[in-house]
């Protein structure tokens, strides 16, 4: 079998997320459709990061098996042969061979999101960002940050129907808020992540700096989770899959 790593960026803006999905525009979807253009038989993509609509990516890992060619190709012939097919808003940064075994979601320790928070008004970047109108604390949202840190239940911050019957626990290594420029990001990397945690997380980072929300509600969310989670959600616009983590 014939294994290669993809590393894959996209702006997200006008797919319905990575999987594909019946009659809707998404990543895999064009890159299988680029494949079949691309090989006589039948290829396997699998992403590591199923990454929802709206949502961009600054380095998406994926792994492209194909059983039979019909002659040599080189990831440089793939990475270019994709490149000039895909859509303006997918590309391939780049191509490396694989062993065999590679798969790229199972293979994953990590993976680390980013989040940009605009603090004014924007000609260029609506689709990367949300802006936030109200001038925010970003001392009390960096306090709020550290109790991130560790293994918590996260029902609290998730879509109620993906912690049904399973294990909402998830490890975080990092999580920081900093500033650049007129953005205030927040990045986390965790072992695995639920549906719209990060995006549930940052909204509430988002009312603990307009002082609507304490440190004391935010760590009681973390310790005591809610039978519903908060009604609010940061938009997919500002969120980008960032890094993706392997043993090396």
């Amino acid at each position: 079998m014939n294994t290669w790593k993809l590393e894959i960026e996209y702006d997200g803006t006008r797919y319905r997320g990575w999987q594909e999905r019946h009659n809707e525009r998404t990543i895999r979807g064009e890159l299988m459709n680029a494949a079949r253009q691309l090989f006589a038989s039948k290829v396997e993509i699998a992403g590591a990061e199923g990454t929802d609509a709206g949502v961009h990516a600054l380095k998406q890992i994926a792994h492209l098996k194909a059983s039979e060619l019909q002659e040599d190709v080189t990831p440089r012939m793939l990475m270019q042969g994709f490149n000039d097919v895909l859509p303006y808003d997918i590309n391939i940064l780049k191509v490396r061979n694989a062993p065999e075994n590679f798969h790229a979601r199972k293979h994953v320790i990590a993976k680390q999101y980013l989040y940009k928070i605009s603090t004014r008004r924007t000609a260029f970047d609506k689709n990367f960002v949300w802006w936030v109108k109200k001038e925010l604390n970003t001392r009390k949202m960096q306090g709020a940050v550290k109790m991130l840190d560790g293994r918590h239940n996260f029902s609290s911050f998730c879509d109620i129907d993906d912690t049904a019957g399973k294990n909402s626990t998830v490890k975080v290594e990092h999580a920081e808020i900093f500033l650049d420029n007129d953005l205030i990001c927040f990045r986390m990397m965790a072992d695995r992540f639920l549906w719209s945690m990060v995006r549930r997380i940052v909204a509430m980072l988002v009312e603990v700096g307009k002082g609507k929300f304490n440190d004391t509600n935010f760590q009681r969310l973390l310790k005591f989770p809610a039978k519903t989670p908060p009604e609010f959600v940061a938009p997919s616009s500002g969120l980008f899959l960032e890094k993706i983590y392997y043993k090396s």
